[in-house]
């Protein structure tokens, strides 16, 4: 079994940011082989969302916490090219070496990365040459992993840079769609993605309870995790109520026409100060016009469909809702105990994730025997973002892949309507600050009995 728990993306001394449960040992054929077809389809998938995107639109960066799509293809590549290539292939020849400098994202131990929000000022190389140096890359992790020995440390490694090309691929959407927002004629991503709420009925909205107990949470090692989902540990927790959906774009119009907006004593001091600095009076892409509501999507402005659950709302806005309902947000164990109880192990393969293809929340059915608590939306939870208890970051580059973030930034759970299915797991551990809503983030109350 090839394994990775990952920290983030370095050279050097990897067993600091791995767990293990198999001896070192270098890989079969076979093994190759299925590594090397999964690195293609994941490459390709990456591809295969910039298809409805012209050389115009992969050039835009709409702000400082996003980036171009034309970026986003030459990163992934950068990340193979640095943690794989240049120290384990043989002879291998940088395709550009000024690439090294121009596609870094954060990573100083390897120098000072390019000014990310100025990404979107580098018009040279061309997306032609990006594409390029793709297909260079794809060339020379080809040729590594069929013809020179491949052991299990390094093929973690690919997985690590397979699962860090995931992430990027929901960030490519997420920006995009962010950078055709600000455009008066609101370009549509993709014209066939159209809301359907065809009178649909909410789902219920019930409790989920969860006795006290002691619970492990965090990733075991057996399958790939990321360095901050370990290591696995018992916590205490107390009983504890759980909502089994998805508060709904309805419920959220209600605290907005309810003046929530205009209440001090609803928001956090910092909240309140973000929505006063920023003049907020909705979430981010809802837009009314002439008395109704609408809301920015990936397939254009669409009518705000009352049933689907409420998207793009910062931690501000979904800890502001949680008081004006009486209720709070769940912590990030909650959550995740929560997940375990009540998620079946297939749970991830149907739900509203990027295979799905729609690219928008969906409304909750009942349908589903049991709560859908992975997919259509990234949850807040009330946790800061700190290490688990025994967390020792790599001392090596990889080691800024995740632990240097962890300061002034809050967990979310259970990924998105744009996240691949088989990169979400329960204990995967999202990160952004409070005020951002850029991302499919939603909420998802918790009570205490």
């Amino acid at each position: 079994m090839i394994l990775i728990s990952e920290a983030g993306s370095e050279v050097t001394d990897n067993s600091a940011h791995l767990y293990w449960h198999e001896p070192e040992r270098e890989l079969s054929l076979d093994e190759r082989a299925a590594l090397l077809g999964r690195y293609q389809k994941v490459r390709s998938e990456t591809e295969s969302l910039t298809d409805p995107l012209t050389s115009e639109d992969m050039q835009l960066q709409s702000m400082p916490d996003a980036s171009p799509s034309k970026w986003h293809l030459a990163h992934t590549s950068w990340f193979f090219e640095t943690f794989i290539l240049r120290s384990l292939l043989p002879g291998y020849c940088s395709f550009d070496s000024a690439y090294h400098h121009l596609f870094n994202s954060y990573y100083n131990a390897l120098g000072q990365p390019f000014s990310r929000p100025q990404r979107g000022l580098l018009s040279r190389p061309s997306i032609e040459e990006v594409f390029a140096y793709r297909r260079s890359i794809d060339r020379a992790i080809e040729q590594w992993l069929t013809e020179e020995d491949v052991s299990t440390e390094h093929a973690n490694l690919l997985v690590l840079g397979l699962n860090h090309e995931q992430q990027h691929q929901e960030l490519l959407l997420t920006d995009i769609k962010h950078a055709f927002s600000l455009n008066p004629i609101l370009p549509a991503y993709r014209d066939d993605l159209e809301s359907d709420p065809r009178g649909r009925g909410s789902l219920p909205s019930e409790w989920l309870k969860v006795p006290e107990d002691n619970y492990t949470v965090g990733c075991d090692g057996e399958d790939f995790c990321f360095d901050n989902e370990g290591p696995a540990h018992l916590r205490y927790q107390q009983a504890f109520r759980l909502q089994s959906r998805l508060i709904t774009n309805g419920e959220y119009l209600e605290f907005l026409q309810d003046g929530s907006y205009q209440e001090p004593r609803l928001w956090l001091s910092d909240g309140w100060a973000h929505v006063q600095q920023g003049g907020l009076q909705a979430p981010l892409y809802w837009r009314e016009i002439d008395g109704d509501w609408y809301q920015f999507t990936l397939g254009g402005l669409q009518p705000l469909d009352l049933t689907a659950p409420v998207c793009h709302v910062s931690f501000y806005e979904a800890d502001a809702f949680a008081s004006w309902a009486g209720h709070r947000l769940p912590t990030e164990f909650e959550w995740e105990i929560a997940a375990w109880l009540h998620c079946r192990k297939d749970a991830a393969g149907r739900a509203n994730m990027l295979e799905a293809g729609r690219f928008q929340p969906h409304p909750e059915t009942p349908a589903s025997p049991e709560p859908q608590l992975l997919g259509n939306l990234w949850q807040w939870t009330s946790s800061a973002y700190q290490p688990y208890p025994g967390f020792r970051a790599s001392a090596d580059a990889v080691g800024e892949y995740n632990g240097k973030f962890m300061c002034n930034q809050m967990v979310l759970r259970g990924g998105s309507c744009i996240t691949p299915r088989n990169h979400i797991r329960i204990s995967y551990r999202n990160f952004f600050y409070p005020h951002q809503a850029w991302q499919f983030t939603g909420i998802r109350l918790a009570g205490d009995f």
